[in-house]
């Protein structure tokens, strides 16, 4: 038996990908892409955060935690980024993606 629910979960897990806004390859990494700009906070934070961590760091243990934390936090920024293009129709290739100073470079494996 399909109750209400059941058919409007399905409706909107059919209708979403085609909601999603399209973006162009050239607005991929930037600014006007709230996905981008989500990975660079991130990755901002990150660093703060690691610079904050190995301040506070006592011995080495400290600063290897600390930046295990931080590439930890790296990574995950640039997959949720990854996965959101993918639902997009965007796929980000394997590899790097750097921001440095609100700049993007990819780096792929050959």
């Amino acid at each position: 038996m399909r109750t209400p629910l059941m058919i409007a979960t399905a409706l909107a897990m059919i209708a979403t990908p085609a909601m999603a806004k399209k973006l162009a390859p050239d607005e991929v990494f930037t600014d006007s892409n709230s996905h981008y700009l989500d990975m660079k906070t991130a990755i901002s934070e990150a660093k703060r955060e690691l610079k904050s961590d190995l301040a506070r760091a006592h011995d080495e243990g400290d600063r290897i935690d600390a930046v295990a934390e931080y590439e930890a936090e790296v990574a995950d920024a640039k997959k949720d980024f990854r996965k959101e293009m993918a639902e997009r129709g965007i796929m980000i290739p394997r590899g790097q993606v750097i921001v440095e100073d609100g700049e993007v470079a990819m780096l792929t494996p050959r």
